[in-house]
């Protein structure tokens, strides 16, 4: 199977997530156990009905044990478990499949995550997908007793250090993932679901306050400028709305954006995944800010001339109209964060460029009191 996306004006190749080369390596594995044979090849079934074959790499079988493993295709996304070894050891025991980890794959510390604290961190798809297919494997053989699978990464453990695990209180190795069992190159998805399992942490500790920052200056901004704890700060990227949407599904009830101007700007015409492939609208936002300020018309024609939106605002300092215009954006922004949550919940912001603040909405000061546990 060639599976492939057209992404960012080029056709991308799809891959195969870390639960399908588990599934594909557990087949294999239960099959050279039950046959006393080795397997070269183990082709499984995909949540779309498409039937894929991998190749079997450092087979080894005994009377009571058989082991393999599948290398991680990413395809061209940028998969930091690409090439990354997933074995899977199958053995017998006397009934049921049972489906654990071992070396290089995480275990769940805190709750909020798909499996429960103390179990392997892998995802229900996969589980469900190691199952099935060794339960067919078991039952062309006409084997009627249990096995027990377990998934293991050698460097795994070397892996989650370059991912989100720890914050996520998951240890000493990466999560066997998937729903599809496909990987989408550049996949939205797969960073809301990220997104989605810290927000998810956070919430099951009994957090209700959010802060919401759109980058890694954003973070640091939050710290050192405004002074906001760190425990209850998430990155969410460009994927303000998605964030959002999930934050008020688990109950979060204060929650502040922070993000760069030249990002938050974009939420002043109701765009709310800020990526440049979601749409523009930048200077086209400061420009009817601007004239419903009362800016004339040659000001208009320099800020549509301006690169970046940092270059606006520089020419725009010292003009009169500053304030209000600013005021305007802070209001059409708001406006598009009070229609991401439910009447139940509050949602402001703050921008900001330079180390300072642009423009903010009229609940960011009582928000970060209450962020900051100042009353």
């Amino acid at each position: 199977m060639n599976k492939n996306r057209f992404v960012s004006q080029k056709f991308m190749r799809c891959g195969f997530t870390t639960g399908s080369c588990a599934a594909a390596a557990a087949k294999a594995a239960c099959e050279m156990l039950l046959l006393q044979a080795e397997v070269s090849e183990s082709s499984i079934t995909l949540a779309d009905g498409d039937v894929v074959a991998f190749k079997i790499e450092d087979a080894s079988f005994s009377p009571d044990a058989a082991s393999c493993a599948v290398k991680k295709d990413g395809g061209d996304d940028p998969d930091i478990t690409n090439g990354a070894l997933i074995y899977a050891t199958v053995s017998y025991q006397p009934e049921g499949i049972t489906i654990g980890g071992g070396k290089g794959v995480g275990r769940i510390t805190k709750p909020g995550l798909d499996q429960p604290v103390g179990n392997a961190a892998i995802n229900s798809v996969p589980r469900r997908m190691i199952k099935g297919e060794v339960q067919n494997v078991c039952g062309l053989h006409n084997y009627k007793g249990g096995v027990s699978v377990v998934i293991s990464v050698p460097g795994g453990e070397d892996l989650a250090n370059r991912t989100f695990n720890s914050k996520l209180g998951i240890v000493g190795g990466i999560s066997i993932l998937g729903t599809s069992g496909i990987v989408e190159p550049m996949s939205n998805q797969a960073v809301v679901g990220a997104i989605r399992a810290e927000l998810s942490v956070l919430a099951a500790s009994g957090e209700t306050n959010l802060i919401l920052v759109l980058g890694n200056f954003a973070d640091r901004f939050s710290s050192d400028i405004l002074q906001l704890p760190s425990e209850n700060r998430i990155k969410c990227g460009n994927f303000i709305g998605e964030a959002l949407a999930i934050a008020v599904e688990l109950k979060f009830k204060n929650i502040l954006v922070v993000g760069h101007i030249g990002k938050l700007v974009k939420l002043g015409i109701g765009v709310t995944n800020t990526h440049s492939s979601f749409g523009d609208g930048r200077k086209e936002t400061l420009i009817a800010c601007a004239l419903r300020a009362g800016a004339p018309a040659d000001v208009l024609r320099k800020i549509d001339d301006c690169a970046t939106t940092e270059a606006a605002f520089e020419y725009l300092q010292g003009f009169d109209f500053l304030p209000e215009m600013l005021d305007i954006l802070g209001s059409l922004i708001e406006d598009t964060l009070k229609k991401q949550v439910s009447e139940d919940a509050e949602a402001g912001f703050i921008s900001f460029s330079n180390n300072k603040i642009v423009t903010a909405s009229r609940n960011a000061r009582p928000l970060m009191k209450i962020l900051r546990n100042e009353e």
